[in-house]
This record gives C-alpha cells, sequence and structure tokens, in this order.
C-alpha cells in the first residue's frame, strides 16, 4: 500500500507542474481542464493535484514510522 501512494502521489505532482506550465489548450484531451479554445494556465488543478500528491507522501510517511512498543508485544502473542 505505502508503494501505492509514494507512486500516486509522483503522478499527482508531475501532475501539477504540467496545469502549472502548460496552458489549456495544449493539455491532453484526457485531463481536466482541457479547453481549445483557452491558453489559460489551470492554477486551481495545478494547486489541488499538489495537495493531493503532499498527502500521499504525508500518508506514507505516517504509515512507516516505527511501532511503539506496546503495539509489538501485542502483535507477538
Amino acid at each position: 500500500m505505502k508503494w501505492a501512494a509514494i507512486i500516486v502521489g509522483v503522478l499527482l505532482i508531475v501532475l501539477a507542474i504540467l496545469y502549472f506550465i502548460t496552458p489549456a489548450n495544449s493539455l491532453p484531451a484526457f485531463l481536466p481542464g482541457h479547453d481549445p479554445a483557452s491558453s489559460a494556465h489551470h492554477m486551481k488543478h495545478g494547486i489541488a493535484s499538489l495537495l493531493l500528491g503532499l498527502a500521499c507522501f504525508a500518508y506514507v510517511w505516517f504509515q512507516g514510522g516505527k511501532k511503539s512498543p506496546q503495539k509489538e508485544e501485542k502483535s507477538a502473542e
């Protein structure tokens, strides 16, 4: 589960960078925000993607911490 969250987090951050640097008319058609008539950048989409990517990394960070001794004793029984 941790590796899936890492991969999704990296993909979301790459997507955020794509939203920040690519105008709407140059985005791939399958992405939300693609508009052939617009040359604006979708900053809100980029911010949302960046926050979700960072949330995936936070999930991995909290799942990867050391277990407390009490929890290890209970799992050993």
